[in-house]
């Protein structure tokens, strides 16, 4: 009995020896493991020779990358370098050797030969050591030489020419009320309106309560933006309103905001930017009847970001009483390229992916059908009726709104309005600071405000 005592306790001490031994090696393992995988970050700037990644009159594309490397041991790799057209195709490729030591920097230098008009990707890959990652860039080279192709249908003229017509048969029906302020140095208005098949609109209407006179900057809103009053630009009156089916104007329009540019997609009468570019011309027809509340209606400039961009060149193609037209990013434009530029990503980008969508659910309305039809809205078909001087803000990283679109449309333009354009090389779909601080100014010039 007591030999089988002394056998159990003797398997049982081999056990827990056999226990420990491998949590040693195990620990063992982990500390070889944390010194083949040391810890550290790599920062990379990339700044193109350009500020704003616009290169012109032939010039070679050229980048510095700074790189930074917070890792306690020295790597060794490779930086190659794509440059793409905007829509995936590979024109170019280069490499060169990367050596960083432990907590060091470098500067590398790329030089792309020069290519001909339009927006390229550039990738910059670095396949190093303990670090693997890729910084993508875009490059403008002669935009204002990009050319796209119009499609233009023949009765475009007619048909919104009579659409104007019926828009002028319809009593607006103005009713204005002021609100409180919690600026007191701006009077705020609520405005409702009737518009296109008499459908009830709303906006808001600040004046500044000192002076008279006021220029007016007639804001319109982004896709499903509700507007507010604007109360911190005490140099204008500021109109923004809100379209059928947008913020306070959802009485009898009120589709989701996922199905709102496919509404009616089918029927360019009853698609609903019909009712929505009227509407933009029925709240310049407040502005201009109302000149009473302090406003200059010789004096008024459309602002527009994104879908409001492209509402704005509508209201400045169809009305001549637009005295300036400032956009950014403007959304729809050239959909034909758009189209294909946003289907050639990795994951087709919005909003070609949502009329994509429709188009593969809805047998007998092909991609072709609804190109025919968004025609009668794409507003490079509009931006050549323009007479005013133009202001274009694009970020070059905009998956909605492909760079190469918004200059293929700002290079239809007549040649004897004056225009000009401001370049977020690092930003997508939006601008930075410095453009809206120019655009203020350009403003301020353009309707020569203060009064």
């Amino acid at each position: 009995m007591q030999r089988i005592i002394n056998r159990k306790r003797n398997n049982m001490l081999r056990m827990v020896i056999g226990i420990s031994c491998l949590f040693a090696l195990l620990s063992t393992m982990q500390v070889h493991a944390q010194d083949d995988d040391p810890k550290g970050e790599i920062f990379i700037d990339a700044k193109p020779g350009n500020k704003n990644a616009v290169f012109t009159d032939g010039s070679s594309i050229t980048w510095k990358l700074k790189v930074k490397s917070t890792y306690k041991v020295k790597q060794e790799g490779k930086l190659s370098y794509d440059l793409l057209t905007d829509d995936w195709k590979k024109v170019w490729s280069g490499s060169t050797n990367v050596r960083l030591g432990k907590n060091s920097s470098s500067t590398y230098s790329v030089r792309i030969p020069k290519q001909g008009a339009g927006i390229y990707r550039v990738h910059f890959n670095f396949n190093l050591s303990y670090y693997d990652d890729t910084v993508r860039r875009v490059v403008a080279v002669d935009p204002e030489k990009i050319t796209t192709e119009l499609h233009k249908p023949e009765d475009f003229a007619e048909f919104w020419s009579k659409s104007k017509d019926q828009l002028a048969k319809i009593n607006p029906d103005y009713k204005i009320s002021e609100v409180q302020s919690k600026n007191p140095d701006v009077r705020v208005y609520k405005v409702e309106m009737r518009s296109w098949n008499n459908v009830k609109i709303r906006g808001w209407l600040t004046v500044p309560t000192q002076g008279r006179n006021w220029p007016v900057i007639y804001k319109l809103p982004g896709y499903n933006i509700p507007m507010r009053p604007e109360t911190d630009k005490p140099d204008f009156a500021v109109f923004s309103i809100d379209v059928r089916g947008n913020g306070m104007s959802r009485d009898v329009v009120a589709p989701e905001s996922d199905r709102y540019n496919i509404t009616n997609i089918e029927n360019k009468d009853l698609y609903i930017y019909h009712g929505v570019y009227m509407d933009c011309l029925r709240g310049l027809d407040f502005i201009m009847s109302h000149g009473n509340l302090s406003l200059n209606t010789n004096r008024v400039a459309v602002l527009g970001g994104s879908q409001g961009a492209t509402l704005a060149i509508v209201v400045a193609a169809l009305d001549k009483r637009v005295t300036a037209c400032t956009f950014e990013l403007p959304l729809y434009a050239d959909m034909h390229d758009a189209y294909t530029i946003g289907t050639a990503f990795p994951k087709t980008t919005w909003p070609v992916n949502r009329f994509q969508d429709y188009v593969k659910l809805h047998r007998g309305f092909s991609s072709a059908r609804f190109l025919s039809l968004w025609d009668y809205y794409d507003p490079q078909n509009f931006i050549s009726l323009v007479s005013c001087p133009v202001l274009m803000g694009v970020g070059l990283l905009d998956e909605y709104c492909p760079p190469r679109c918004s200059f293929g449309m700002y290079n239809k333009i007549a040649s004897n309005v004056q225009k000009e354009y401001r370049v977020a090389p690092d930003k997508a779909h939006e601008m930075n600071f410095d453009y809206f601080m120019f655009q203020l100014l350009w403003l301020k010039e353009s309707l020569r405000a203060p009064n």
